[in-house]
Formats: structure tokens, sequence, C-alpha cells
């Protein structure tokens, strides 16, 4: 047997049931992993409010990083003992899950189980907003909502490292300093008339790109943050979904783009995979990034978890161990 964090119901943090369950078997091309930390993600409190749907019942957690237990079926390229982690897997609120061998990663012997989990999600997430979304120069403005969670910190220092202005909305005093620590030149401490702020930085012209992860809260003063041709990427939705958009919208703007890009598609591909993840693993072992674990909880207490994510009461990366 093992325990898992099980759903019947969507609803708030409390429909969260650690729960004992049979242990998993790994299937053909998959592997059985005994999890030492799952990351969480905004996207696991959509799946559990029914914001996204998912068959009931269901166990939460899209990644997370810990020790190879049996393989399936297969699998070449793994083997008992190894360690790996993964994302945009299924599950992983859980001491065991069963991972398809295509969505896993070994781990560096330098890099633990947290840095492991806490990065591969949000972590490729900054990187295909970096290097595959839109092609800043160094100079470039870029603004970026929530700089002081989990995305928003990595995706500030790779923007930095390539010489890339960076201006970031938070939401408190502290959160703005850890901000500033990862490389935000500008700081602006509120989402109230945040795009007048930007113009004002800007001499009046807007970011050459704005990176929404809130959605419905931030999205209208995004478009009049960035400038004309400018680029405004949805990806995310932490205050909700944005309501439909008159393409006339973007016309009126500025000849405005409006992207709104999965991870699942930029990770499709074996090689894309291999290379983001080396990428990352790389950077963090030249210094060149800093995983930062704000929080991690027992995975017994992924509801106070979820809480504290939505209640925006933390930073970094969030965490659940065994």
């Amino acid at each position: 047997m093992s325990h898992a964090i099980v759903i019947e119901k969507t609803g708030g943090p409390e429909v969260m049931q650690w729960r004992e369950v049979p242990r998993p078997e790994p299937g053909p091309g998959e592997l059985l992993v005994e999890v030492g930390a799952a990351g969480v993600n905004f996207i696991d409190t959509y799946l559990r409010t029914g914001t996204y749907r998912a068959p009931l019942p269901f166990t939460p957690g899209k990644e997370g990083a810990g020790r190879v237990a049996a393989v399936g079926d297969g699998v070449t390229g793994f083997a008992p003992g190894d360690r790996v982690a993964w994302a945009m897997g299924d599950g992983g609120y859980a001491e065991h899950v069963v991972v398809p061998a295509s969505l896993a990663v070994r781990v560096p012997d330098d890099v633990d189980d947290q840095q492991a989990a806490a990065m591969l999600l949000q972590g490729m997430t900054a990187h295909f907003l970096t290097h595959s979304i839109v092609q800043l120069d160094a100079g470039d403005t870029a603004l970026l909502h929530a700089g002081a969670g989990g995305v928003g910190l990595l995706l500030t220092q790779m923007l930095s490292h390539r010489g890339v202005r960076v201006l970031t909305t938070v939401s408190t005093s502290q959160k703005a300093r850890l901000s500033r620590e990862a490389g935000a030149q500008e700081v602006i401490v509120a989402y109230d008339r945040f795009d007048e702020r930007v113009r004002e930085l800007t001499d009046g012209l807007g970011a050459r790109v704005v990176y929404d992860g809130v959605g419905r809260d931030t999205f209208d003063r995004s478009l009049d943050a960035v400038r004309t041709r400018g680029t405004v990427v949805l990806f995310g939705a932490a205050s909700g979904p944005v309501p439909p958009v008159d393409p006339q919208t973007l016309n009126a703007k500025g000849s405005l783009v409006l992207t709104r890009p999965s991870l699942n598609d930029f990770i499709a591909d074996r090689a894309e995979l291999d290379w983001r993840a080396a990428d990352l693993f790389a950077a963090v072992a030249a210094g060149e990034i800093d995983v930062r674990v704000g929080a991690a909880y027992p995975m017994r207490d992924a509801a106070r978890a979820h809480e504290d994510l939505e209640a925006r009461r933390t930073t970094g990366k969030v965490m659940l161990t065994i």
C-alpha cells in the first residue's frame, strides 16, 4: 500500500484528503517513482476547483522528483535507483506515482529533489517564454506580473542574464525585495494603474512584451502597458480566466500580438524536452539561476499549501515533501 492526496469532488482546499491507496504498478513505457518532493502550481488549484476539468476521483500534482522504484515493459534509459524529475505528469501528490518515461529526465547528483521538482515545470515555462515565444534583445523592456512567484523569479533571472530590462509587479514590499534580488530593475508595488507606471518608466512607449500569468485582474491593463507592435503573453490565470477578447482591440491598441502558449506544446518532442531540462540544470550549476524554495509542506498538508498559494502568502516555489 501507499498514500496519496485524493480529490473526490471539486471545491476548496478541504476537498484534498490524504488517503491510503494501493501502490501503483508501471505499465508499458512507464516508471514507478518513489516521490521525494512534488511541486505545487496554480494549475493544481485550477484542477481542484474544477476550472480545469479532470476525471474524478484524481490525485493532483503535475511535477515532482524522486527515485525510480520499478520500470515498465519497453522502457530504456532508466533503471531502478535512478534519480528523475518530471513535469506535466499526473498524480504527483503521492508517496508513489507512475510517470511516463517520455516525461522523465535524469537529475544530476548536485541537484537535490526539492531543487529538481522546483525548477522543472516553472523553469521550463520560463525557458520557453524567453527562448521560444518572443526574441528579446539586450536593452528591450519586459513587464512581468507576480515577480516574486516561482515563475516570476526564474523568468526575471533568465531575462536579466540576457540584458533585458525587467519591470515587475508585486503585492508587498517583501516581495519587491525578492524581485529586485532576482534582477528586476524596477518593481511596482501594486497592481492598480501599473500600466501608467510602465509608460512613465519607458518614456511613454510601453514595454516590448508583457508576461501575464495573473489573468483576469491584470489583462486589460497589460494591453495598455505594451508598446505599439508589442506582445502580450498570457500564460496563466491566477486571478481567474480572461473573458473573450475582440481581435479588433489588438488593432486599436497598436497592432498588438496576443498569445496564450502552454508548456505541453514546447516539450512534446523528446529532444526539445531534453534541451530545456539540460539548459536549466546547467544554468543552476553555473550559478546563473537560483532556485528559491519559498515554502515546503508535508505532503499530507497539501490543503494548507493551496490555501497559502491562493492567498498570495507565498514567494518562490511551493513544495510538498514526504
